[in-house]
């Protein structure tokens, strides 16, 4: 039986949004994200994150740089018993950089390849998953794979809301203040206990 998950921005919703993560000390993952995905391990969802990092295009750092950030990061939740079930990027441009990373791609979001991809690999059921994150682009992500949004207003959540939002297409499903608050109205949603 498929199982469902728990898509998640990585800069400003996971971890904290500092621009560029060019070297792995950079990276610091919020303290409501681990016990967020900690619960989201516990209640049976997939936890993956999927992440744009076109500054491998862009040349501001290489690309294996990104393991050892993502290294850093499942360190980091596990040191709070929380895991990630995936992490997904995509290091393209459709502009910036030279080839084989100057292409338009189907995984940057807001396409949906990074997430099609986990489908695949970890036996995931897109219907009825979510996404979380802090921008548009995340919200365009969940529209165009059929999920359910969720805007946190951390990282550049609350600026693109407040500043934003009367211009947007169309809302998320859900605003929450951070991933912990996103994952409870996700669990209340679905009569889950969080606790």
């Amino acid at each position: 039986m498929k199982s469902r998950a728990i898509f998640l921005d990585r800069d400003g919703t996971v971890s904290f949004e500092v621009g560029y993560i060019n070297h792995v000390s950079r990276l610091q993952v919020m303290p409501q994200s681990v016990e967020a995905i900690r619960c989201i391990n516990q209640a049976g969802f997939r936890a993956v994150v999927v992440t744009n990092q076109s500054g491998v295009a862009r040349g501001y750092f290489e690309e294996p740089l990104l393991e050892k950030v993502h290294d850093s990061l499942r360190r980091q939740l596990a040191a709070g018993n929380a895991r990630v079930d995936g992490i997904y990027y995509c290091p393209h441009h459709p502009r910036e950089g030279k080839p084989p990373f100057r292409q338009d791609c189907t995984c940057r979001k807001p396409s949906i390849g990074m997430l099609e991809k986990a489908a695949r690999d970890l036996d995931i059921q897109l219907s009825g998953s979510y996404m979380v994150g802090d921008t548009l682009v995340d919200m365009r992500t969940a529209r165009n794979a059929g999920l359910c949004s969720v805007l946190v207003l951390t990282g550049y959540g609350r600026g693109e809301f407040e500043h934003h939002a009367h211009q947007w297409p169309f809302q998320p499903d859900h605003i929450a203040e951070d991933l912990r608050a996103a994952v409870g109205w996700i669990f209340s949603r679905e009569g889950i206990n969080s606790r």
